[in-house]
């Protein structure tokens, strides 16, 4: 295993194991751009590569296949004619394949929803390649990459076609948790605060990628305006670069997860039309199914309204443009450091600090000691009261017990108020009428730093914090 990868230790084993499994291998590896896809592969299996190509953004057949026919002649001993389709590009690849002398023939083919233009045949020459010559050769280790992932998942994983059921694994890479974010900057010879690296991590949402642009030696404040409000920001204009990169016509993706992004427990489907001013119809089907795929947004369903999903913002880079880059009104090159503290700045820490909170359930789960207990994880919300009743997670267990979840994100122990109590026991008792009067209900509190006990911290059954959610 290499000693440069920070975390990944499923997927590492996963694709060692697939190596040496002595027949061949179709392997797709997908996730959001900028997560290490193409790092963790070259840096387990480069060495045994006996071919390797990369889809060229935004450009036509005959440039990917004379990309193609640029890369085999780097590996080839004989000669090749630059190909004319994608028929013939892999059988130029198979007689390259048949003359190699290694036992295991790995091909890696990154950011492979790029070579598949309009009319090039690409996925039916693939299609040629695996099922007429390589399924029978199990000294072939084919792995895929991309970013698309509706693509990969539509086109390969779930194809309905010659490549049904030909995919022999296939791996989803994560951000990284808040744990494997302390152990990527402790690499980088930065050791910062629990609080400190949380507050990177609802920035940049731990896309290694981000952070390995983070600067030794500077604070976080620093970085952050260094990255995101100077001049030369080397991140200023990533999340247009993001999305235009993974979706075509990507405004009207834009568009839906800026309306998502100023509501903290998600909307219907109709209620993002209406907010998002966009017309129904298949389009909006596919957008949000796209989204889901990359890891931008999640859906769940409410009890008792189980035909209705509710669709929410996961993707912490994607909140903080909305909240601080996208009116670009700000000209100020020390901002971040500025903003600390306003009011501006708290209200985006507490809905990111929610965000964080719903990305670490198992390490809460854990902390409970219920990983072992089969539940559902969801927002919940009553607007049928006056004010209305939000619930910022509840995590609903097989066991008849439901962990109502307060998230509060503070520079200090939490102190619990009369008034905040009241409101808690009312919050409490419209949940257990509404939807769970045969559950027990417990809440839980999640803070950075804990609650101070008091005369009204009694109400609370359980504590989660921020070290918590740092757990492995």
């Amino acid at each position: 295993m290499s000693t440069t990868i920070i975390g990944r230790e499923q997927e590492i084993n996963r694709l060692q194991e697939l190596y040496g499994s002595k027949k061949p291998e179709f392997v797709a590896l997908f996730g959001r751009r900028r997560v290490g896809k193409t790092f963790l592969v070259r840096e387990l299996l480069e060495e045994k590569f006996v071919f390797d190509l990369a889809g060229l953004a935004k450009s036509g057949m005959k440039k990917q296949l004379l990309n193609f026919h640029y890369s085999l002649k780097k590996v080839a001993t004989q000669e090749f004619a630059a190909p004319s389709s994608w028929l013939e590009a892999f059988e130029q690849l198979i007689a390259m394949l048949e003359t190699s002398q290694k036992k295991r023939r790995v091909i890696f083919i990154d950011e492979v929803s790029w070579l598949d233009t309009q009319k090039s045949g690409f996925l039916t020459a693939l299609e040629h390649f695996w099922n007429g010559w390589a399924c029978s050769k199990k000294e072939i280790m084919l792995i895929v990459c991309g970013s698309a992932t509706s693509w990969i998942i539509n086109n390969l994983i779930n194809n309905r076609g010659g490549l049904h059921n030909r995919v022999t694994a296939s791996m989803q890479l994560f951000p990284f948790t808040l744990n494997e974010t302390e152990l990527f900057l402790h690499s980088k010879n930065i050791r910062w605060s629990h609080y400190q690296i949380a507050e990177v991590y609802m920035i940049m949402g731990g896309i290694p990628f981000y952070l390995e642009k983070i600067k030794q030696g500077k604070s976080v404040a620093q970085n952050i305006d260094n990255l995101f409000f100077s001049r030369t920001g080397e991140l200023k204009n990533e999340f247009s670069n993001l999305y235009a990169s993974l979706f075509d016509r990507s405004e009207d993706y834009e568009k839906i997860v800026a309306v998502l992004s100023g509501n903290r427990s998600g909307l219907t489907r109709n209620e993002i039309i209406a907010k998002a001013k966009m017309k129904s119809g298949n389009r909006i089907t596919a957008i949000l199914n796209d989204l889901e795929y990359s890891g931008f947004i999640r859906s769940y369903l409410q009890p008792k309204r189980k035909n209705e999903q509710i669709f929410q913002l996961l993707d912490a880079f994607t909140l903080f443009h909305f909240h601080f880059l996208h009116d670009k009104k700000s000209h100020d090159e020390h901002f971040w450091t500025n903003s600390i503290n306003t009011v501006r700045h708290n209200t985006w820490a507490g809905l990111s600090f929610e965000m964080a909170c719903l990305l670490h359930t198992r390490q809460i789960k854990r902390k409970l000691e219920i990983l072992g207990v089969q539940s559902e994880e969801y927002a919940w919300r009553c607007n049928n009261q006056e004010p209305a009743v939000q619930i910022d997670l509840l995590i609903d267990r097989a066991d008849n017990i439901v962990n109502l979840c307060e998230i509060k994100y503070a520079n200090t122990p939490y102190v619990l108020t009369k008034d905040y109590e009241e409101k808690l026991r009312e919050k409490i008792e419209v949940f257990r009428q509404a939807v769970a009067p045969r559950k027990t209900v417990h809440l839980l509190m999640l803070t950075t730093f804990g609650v101070k006990q008091n005369q009204y911290s009694g109400i609370i059954q359980n504590e989660v914090t921020l070290d918590d959610l740092f757990m492995i």
